[in-house]
């Protein structure tokens, strides 16, 4: 079980994002050419999955000619030339439909790019459309289907996202993570999924949900093209005070780049790992870990973790309630029950209780600072079990929230599969900061699991 997740019959294989971009660059694949294949792929597709809140061929078409006539004339090319990209539909876009999946913003229209989309155009990436989205990013699922069985969710609140990489439709994608909501999908659909360290990409219109805890995330098929998007989204922006001025990590180089020794594993089994974890993915990493032999050891986490889950919906559901309360007053009665539930619970919320957990971070991240100092990332599940079935859950983000609470860097690999054939995602963490070096673990997991089921 301990195996690279199989790909399901009605899903196929990605190309290397990293294979393409060179491609593209060097003019021996024209960005017609590749976007033809998607549109193709999303045309047979889109009515069973459900990945697009918005999308139009001639849109994808017009840009494509555009940056290949731009190559042609020799001009300087971006580092996305080609690259057709998902947008969570939170995600501003000029003059294109953002819905924030809800039904009291149907008809939306930006008047102003996102600063990651600004960043995206500059680079030369195509916007391929808009993804589905769960209401307001939260956990009312939308209409995608996990593509390796439409029966099953594939997650949230970046479901589309998922969905749209996991399927072929597209070869990377953007979402957003409050609580579980770009490494749980990536688990349940098998892909790639990355949460940088938290204020590294800025949030500039994107939905903002509880800004202590969001932080945009990208979805590939491997860690190298993860990293490859990501980097170019990294920066700083004077409208979003989490970001700071600092130099842009490195991470595909150090995607591509060999460790100067095999890295090393903590093994933590994160809180609510007895009571929530399926006894099949307990099974699958106990073999995991015994197949990675000297390489991995078992970290207990402290105590002081076990209260980390409450802490982080306490700050959530505040600033929750806060910021949509304009959706609340207005359009309540649109809203689905768990949205308007959690707004609820954060309108009660305590003062005092929520500058408590605020504090919280700081004392979690110390204890982290010494477990990483033993390993060169921990190692856990990215979610509970394979995707459940049905599509009215979004799943459980227990393995989630405390990392997004920490704000330290994470990825999911698709490195396991299920005893029904659906994916099951692992998870490394890293050192807050410290993307570049978990990138570079990242990617010598991926490639030794290939290596390891040859």
């Amino acid at each position: 079980m301990a195996n690279k997740a199989q790909q399901s019959d009605r899903t196929v294989a990605s190309p290397s994002v990293t294979l393409l971009r060179d491609r593209l660059a060097s003019g021996a694949l024209d960005a017609s050419v590749l976007v033809e294949s998607y549109i193709a792929r999303i045309e047979v597709r889109e009515a069973e999955v459900g990945a697009w809140a918005w999308f139009d061929a001639d849109f994808v078409r017009a840009q494509a000619k555009t940056l290949d006539a731009q190559r042609r004339a020799g001009l300087p090319l971006g580092r996305l030339h080609g690259l057709p990209v998902g947008l969570k539909d939170v995600i501003d876009t000029l003059r294109i439909p953002t819905e924030n999946g809800c039904a009291g913003d149907a008809g939306r229209v930006p008047l102003r790019d996102a600063f990651i989309v600004e960043r995206l155009k500059k680079e030369g990436a195509i916007i391929m459309g808009k993804t589905v989205t769960t209401e307001l990013a939260f956990m009312h699922p939308g209409k995608t289907a996990n593509p390796h069985n439409l029966a099953h969710t594939p997650g949230g609140s970046s479901q589309g996202s998922a969905a749209a990489v996991a399927d072929g439709m597209v070869p990377l994608a953007i979402g957003t993570q409050t609580g579980g909501s770009v490494i749980r999908p990536a688990s349940f659909c098998g892909v790639t999924g990355y949460k940088p360290t938290f204020g590294a990409i800025p949030r500039r219109g994107v939905l903002t949900q509880s800004p202590t805890l969001d932080t945009i995330g990208v979805f590939a098929s491997d860690p190298a093209g993860a990293a490859l998007l990501a980097e170019v989204l990294f920066g700083h922006d004077i409208d979003d005070p989490a970001t700071t001025l600092a130099p842009t990590p490195a991470l595909h180089a150090a995607a591509t780049s060999k460790p100067p020794l095999a890295p090393v594993f903590g093994f933590v089994r994160p809180p609510g790992w007895e009571e929530s974890a399926e006894p099949q993915l307990k099974e699958a990493f106990n073999e995991l870990i015994e197949a990675l032999g000297d390489q991995a050891f078992e970290l207990p986490l402290p105590s002081v973790f076990q209260s980390a889950a409450d802490q982080r919906k306490l700050i959530n559901f505040a600033e929750m309630a806060y910021h949509y309360y304009p959706y609340a007053r207005d359009m309540g009665d649109t809203l689905g029950q768990v949205t308007r539930d959690a707004i609820a619970e954060g309108n009660a919320v305590l003062a005092r209780d929520y500058q408590s957990a605020c504090d919280m971070p700081k004392v979690l991240n110390a204890a982290l600072g010494e477990l990483l100092t033993r390993c060169d990332a921990l190692i856990c599940p990215s979610a509970t079990g394979p995707a459940p079935l049905g599509l009215d859950t979004t799943g459980d983000p227990i393995f989630n929230g405390l990392w997004t609470f920490c704000g330290t860097p994470c990825i999911s690999l698709p490195l396991l599969t299920s005893q029904e054939g659906l994916p099951m995602g692992v998870q490394l963490v890293g050192e807050r900061g410290n993307d570049a070096r978990l990138m570079r673990t990242a990617q010598w997991l991926f490639d030794w699991a290939d290596g390891a089921t040859q």
